[in-house]
């Protein structure tokens, strides 16, 4: 009976890597939002690769975070192909491999407290890069192959950031001390991972492609905090869905 339930674990994850994979590629290929005041962009391949690791766990994360970030780049920008596979696929295994790990025997009140703190920290960082770097006129891009010209433009006052950043904060707090106050351990795995990319990124455009990788850092950060925001509510919503899945895996 214990192999059937292996052998029924391993094919549910390999499943999932596979389609994961695919929502990794499309994610970062098909949605991307250009600032460009300040030659900003990012996309939401972040949301997918965080999902499917807090999910499924770090080698269902690592597979299709690195897999599909990278087919993603083959196609779109093959320069950052080796480095993708690499940052992307130790972002997912980092990020899986926190939350399966944290500690559960903690108080309540100190997880509250963690909880709380961490919303404050996510919606400063998210208010600051924002209203810095993605402030002003944007340019949005949707569809295969990329086009040339923006799908809409439109402008986004730094308030906006301000208030995204406040509501974040709130909605972090409230789920820590009214809900689910291990809401955090996501929240810090994500963080980790994501500062992982962050530093992977850095080294590489530095070291290897020999561009100015300063200015892509606040990029990057942007791209960790948007895909946090989005890529939690769902994994909760699905496992409130579907609590069976903590069962089978």
């Amino acid at each position: 009976m214990k192999k059937k339930g292996d052998s029924a674990k391993l094919a549910l994850r390999l499943a999932m890597a596979v389609v994961f994979t695919a929502f990794v590629c499309v994610a970062t290929i098909v949605f991307a939002v250009s600032v460009p005041a300040t030659s900003g962009y990012f996309n939401i391949g972040e949301t997918m690769i965080y999902v499917a690791a807090l999910l499924f766990g770090p080698y269902v994360g690592a597979f299709a975070g690195g897999l599909g970030s990278a087919i993603a780049d083959m196609l779109v920008a093959p320069i950052y192909t080796p480095g993708t596979l690499i940052i992307k696929s130790c972002e997912g295994a980092i990020v899986g491999f926190l939350n399966k790990k944290m500690p559960t025997q903690t108080s309540k009140s100190n997880w509250k407290i963690f909880t709380i703190s961490l919303g404050v920290t996510v919606g400063l960082l998210l208010a600051t890069t924002g209203s810095f770097y993605y402030s002003g006129n944007i340019e949005l891009y949707l569809g295969f192959p990329s086009l040339e010209s923006p799908t809409l433009t439109g402008f986004v006052p730094a308030e906006f950031w301000y208030f995204l950043g406040g509501i974040t904060t709130i909605l972090i707090a409230l789920m820590g001390f009214k809900v689910e106050p291990e809401f955090g351990g996501a929240i810090l795995s994500v963080i980790v991972g994501g500062l992982e990319m962050v530093t992977g990124y850095f080294l590489y455009e530095q070291l290897i492609l020999n561009t100015a990788a300063i200015v892509e850092i606040p990029v990057n950060i942007g791209q960790m905090l948007v895909g946090l925001i989005v890529a939690i509510p769902i994994v909760k919503i699905v496992q409130r869905s579907l609590p069976q899945l903590k069962r089978r895996l």
